[in-house]
């Protein structure tokens, strides 16, 4: 259960939803009633990874005694999981209250309700996740490493692949034109033989090499979490069991590029490409990316004009805090993102509509169906992405309180056609109403109906930097 100081009516409520209580409107709730308690109880949050970075947060608690005193560990906990799969790391220091620190320990251990969480940070750190509670000062200071330029190398020869969860894409580029792309279903999350997906991806590698004279570099963006072009954690692997994955999916694409004679080759989350994607078509930088498919992905572009070492798994925080949620299938939590900005959201919300899609078929094929009832008119159909626009508008200022946006752009199966366009209106509807700085500091858009077809396939090609 949520506490009741941070279960806030929207004043603008989904169509399909009317239960929604949005993370930021709780969080924002919070905070006030800490301000105005005159008394704020500092707490200071590291969250240190693998290559010895460790990111800091600084916020504060009500004072023991005060009548929502009991609000505390909730909002830390939700704040705690949005800072840990948005910036990644294996251990939690937390400086402040002992109570509270302590059942933060408790939520993440082996039995513990966010377990899940803790077992994958621990498998994409490849270190046991711990959580230790310290004095607020004893919290060192941040270690954050300079982020590398990364992506926009479209010169020669390259081939950039799109593993999505419904389909994959491949595109073969020469000097930045697309030249041939290809789109193909597969359904990787439940296959348990990982040559599935080895004969998948180089199938669509040599399909795409055919294309081009030669081929001077190979560009990957995927579902998961990838660390120096290992697969640390993905769903499209979910099947695998975990012996298997150590000794054949793992080096999967270390493998392929020896295959490929050793040319250089970048795998990057399909957030952090498509948020590459985004500032390439805008032409600026800030950018939040979030892909809107099978789940949630996504990515961030710094002001620098670079994607970050951060994991940004949007899919998993929390965006509503309505005890009720649906629950993540994977995770196992409620109210998290991938249940509201994906298809799985819309077929989830068209059965609340009262449109029986069919269940013998894919999620993509189910999402196409609704689209075309969309397309002839279908109030039903309006009302599943007017919804999901409106939950995107709380979202999106739930993820400006952790980025610094100048842009947000919606990519992905779920804004193509009208229904993205209905999303991005109503998402501009909701922060003209309840958040009127961020509409007029942040903008709302779908990329260009080429950039959706072969954007986040190109901008994968232009991850590797060829000498």
């Amino acid at each position: 259960m949520r506490h009741p100081l941070l279960l806030r009516q929207p004043k603008i409520l989904p169509p399909l939803d009317e239960d929604f209580r949005p993370a930021v409107l709780g969080n924002l709730a919070f905070r006030e009633a800490v301000r105005d308690s005159g008394n704020a109880v500092p707490v200071r949050i590291g969250l240190e990874r693998s290559d010895g970075s460790l990111s800091i947060h600084n916020t504060a608690v009500l004072p023991p005694g005060h009548r929502f005193a009991a609000a505390n560990p909730d909002y830390v906990e939700r704040l705690v999981k949005m800072l840990l799969w948005q910036l990644g790391g294996y251990k939690i220091l937390f400086g402040g209250p002992r109570d509270i620190g302590e059942q933060i320990r408790m939520r993440y251990s082996e039995d513990g309700p966010l377990a899940f969480d803790a077992r994958l940070m621990g498998d994409v750190y490849e270190r046991t996740f711990s959580v230790e509670v310290l004095d607020t000062e004893a919290v060192p200071e941040a270690r954050e490493l300079q982020q590398q330029p990364r992506g926009r190398h479209l010169e020669g020869c390259r081939i950039g692949f799109d593993a999505g969860a419904s389909d994959h894409k491949v595109a073969a580029v020469v000097d930045g034109e697309v030249v041939f792309s290809e789109e193909t279903p597969w359904l990787p999350a439940h296959e348990s033989d990982p040559q599935y997906h080895i004969d998948a991806i180089s199938g669509a590698l040599r399909t795409a090499a055919e294309h081009m004279p030669r081929v001077d570099a190979i560009g990957v963006s995927a579902a998961g979490v990838y660390v120096r072009n290992r697969v640390m954690v993905a769903s499209l692997f979910r099947s695998v069991p975990r012996d298997v994955f150590r000794k054949r999916v793992s080096d999967l694409y270390l493998n392929l590029q020896k295959e490929w004679g050793g040319i250089p080759f970048d795998v990057a989350n399909d957030g952090e490409v498509a948020a590459l994607a985004g500032s390439m078509s805008l032409d600026d930088t800030r950018v939040l990316g979030i892909a809107l498919g099978s789940s949630e992905a996504g990515g961030y572009v710094t002001e620098d004009g670079n994607i970050t070492s951060w994991l940004n798994e949007l899919a998993f925080p929390s965006v509503d805090f309505n005890p009720q949620a649906p629950v993540d299938e994977w995770s196992g939590d409620r109210g998290c993102g991938g249940e509201y900005f994906s298809q799985k959201a819309a077929i989830r919300l068209a059965s609340k509509a009262g449109i029986a899609l069919d269940a013998s078929q894919t999620p993509a094929e189910q999402l196409k169906a609704l689209q075309g009832l969309l397309a002839q008119g279908d109030e039903r159909a309006r009302k599943v992405f007017d919804t999901i626009g409106c939950t995107m508008g709380y979202g999106i200022a739930h993820y400006a309180d952790h980025y610094s946006l100048k842009h947000v752009m919606l990519m992905g199966r779920v804004v193509s056609g009208e229904g993205g366009d209905i999303i991005v209106e109503k998402t501009r509807d909701v922060l003209r109403e309840e958040f009127p700085r961020l509409a007029d500091s942040v903008s709302t858009s779908l990329p260009s109906e080429s950039s959706r077809r072969t954007g986040q396939a190109v901008a994968a090609a232009s991850l590797p930097w060829v000498e």
